[in-house]
């Protein structure tokens, strides 16, 4: 089932003994975690339980799943990391009994309500255990969103929190946050403070409120050799590098950006519309405008030696001939000066 009609089952007491949430999208564990503790338990986190099963064994869960709660009500117990589904499963000083909880799964307690959650991109489909617990609990998909969906996704967000986004910060959410929903959620929240119910988010309030990410931070990267500030271009390094960026990755985020430049570039010289473009290169329509907006700064020369010195600089940092943030700085000062 999706995220979604688990959530709506949730919100109308329609209740399972079993539920398997599995993906790696903290945004819906978080909020079917949060929504069933409201309420299964009514906030009364009495008989409220959880489990991390990388430090406890399944087979302590289900012995407390089978324990008659002390206050009486519903227990609501939690176990996250279920390290058992993973192809290779990681060690760990105890075993998993997978047999009891094979016979739980097949045979639970209507006294208590457990939820397993899997946050793990893939799980061994193929193990009796995985097959066990896709017939016979409610699965709940949590798996990150599609990037056609982020828009909605931002949409229903903003609503919730009654604020309107100009289109341009769409596609700056877009191209920054992806699809991360939890990113999303927590930015959008801090947008939603500055403006106020019922406020409008123009480009200007994202953009000064907005954290920076990697890819912004390459965008204000080229936007300094653009302007020739290695002030500037330093200082954002400085900035990357307390966000523990590679200089090899940042290399690459540059990389990226110049060469996106020079495929527009190309492009527009033969005459290309803006929708061409996005279509011929796969990119998102916030990138080609990005882009568009900086390529008659440079030649098609000068963006092809710009290349190649990126090149170069990535060669030096693998080879070891250069300390690495050493090689980044003169790299940003030979593009610059």
């Amino acid at each position: 089932m999706s995220f979604m009609e688990v959530m709506k089952q949730v919100k109308k007491q329609q209740f399972a003994p079993v539920y398997f949430l599995y993906g790696s999208e903290a945004y819906f564990t978080d909020r079917l975690r949060t929504q069933m503790i409201a309420n299964i338990l009514k906030n009364d986190r009495v008989n409220l339980f959880t489990y991390d099963l990388e430090e406890t064994s399944i087979q302590e869960v289900v012995a407390d799943a089978e324990t008659y709660p002390f206050f009486g009500g519903t227990k609501l117990i939690i176990a996250s990391n279920p390290v058992f589904l993973k192809a290779k499963p990681d060690k760990l000083p105890f075993e998993h009994d997978l047999e009891a909880f094979a016979k739980y799964i097949e045979n639970p307690v209507d006294y208590s309500i457990l939820v397993l959650i899997a946050p793990y991109e893939k799980i061994d489909e193929r193990k009796k255990i995985s097959k066990l617990l896709k017939k016979n609990t409610v699965v709940a998909n949590c798996e990150p969103i599609k990037d056609k969906e982020v828009a909605k996704w931002i949409k229903m967000l903003a609503d919730d929190l009654r604020i309107t986004l100009e289109n341009d910060v769409y596609d700056l959410l877009e191209t920054e946050l992806s699809t991360n929903l939890r990113l999303l959620k927590e930015e959008l929240e801090k947008i939603a403070l500055y403006v106020g119910e019922n406020g409008i988010v123009t480009m200007e309030i994202a953009e000064k409120l907005i954290a920076p990410t990697s890819n912004s931070s390459a965008l204000r990267l080229v936007d300094a050799v653009i302007d020739r500030n290695l002030y500037k271009a330093i200082a954002i390094f400085k900035d990357l590098e307390k966000m523990k960026e590679e200089p090899i990755a940042l290399i690459g985020l540059l990389a990226f950006q110049f060469r996106t430049i020079l495929r527009v570039k190309l492009l527009k010289l033969k005459g290309y519309s803006q929708f061409q473009m996005q279509k011929q290169l796969g990119l998102h329509p916030y990138v080609i405008k990005i882009a568009l907006s900086r390529e008659n700064k440079f030649s098609t020369e000068k963006l092809e030696n710009i290349m190649i010195r990126l090149a170069d600089a990535d060669q030096t940092m693998k080879q070891g001939k250069m300390e690495k943030g050493l090689a980044f700085e003169l790299l940003l000062f030979d593009l610059i000066k």
